[in-house]
């Protein structure tokens, strides 16, 4: 429960730092109808709400925890999931979001114990429906990238 705590609230620290910097963010020109930094901020105030829940939950039985120990092997996967994040925030605008969200998933998917077949599955319609989500639902685009190429 520590464990989770601590995360919690060194990701309430990030986030409220975040929105600080998002509080006075003005974009030249709006091509969305609640501007720019509407959604950032919407999105900042969920997850801190969230750490602040996890910060502040009481424990279900102190006396038993089922916190995984913090070895090797955990953190061999977190190192190897910020490492993903990192490839995805460089392949995004070259490869488009579509492309990039659907290596990330995938990749994801296999770290955490899919099957080649459901990560792949998984991977395509995450990638898909968050784009149509964004472009058609939202309104936000998004870089296609390879697929941009592909339709011209």
């Amino acid at each position: 429960m520590m464990q989770d705590r601590i995360f919690a609230g060194s990701s309430l620290l990030i986030c409220a730092g975040l929105a600080i910097m998002a509080w006075g963010y003005q974009a030249p020109f709006s091509y969305e109808p609640v501007g720019a930094r509407a959604f950032p901020l919407l999105l900042l105030a969920l997850l801190i709400v969230s750490t602040l829940y996890q910060v502040l939950k009481p424990s279900a039985n102190p006396a038993k925890s089922d916190e995984p120990s913090l070895d090797r092997h955990v953190i061999k996967k977190i190192a190897l999931c910020v490492l993903i994040m990192t490839v995805y925030a460089g392949l995004f605008e070259v490869l488009g979001f579509i492309a990039s969200s659907m290596l990330f998933a995938i990749a994801i998917g296999y770290l955490y114990g899919a099957s080649k077949l459901h990560g792949l599955i998984s991977g395509v319609l995450i990638a898909v429906g968050l784009y149509l989500l964004f472009d058609y639902g939202l309104d936000v685009p998004l870089p296609l990238g390879i697929f941009a190429q592909v339709g011209s």
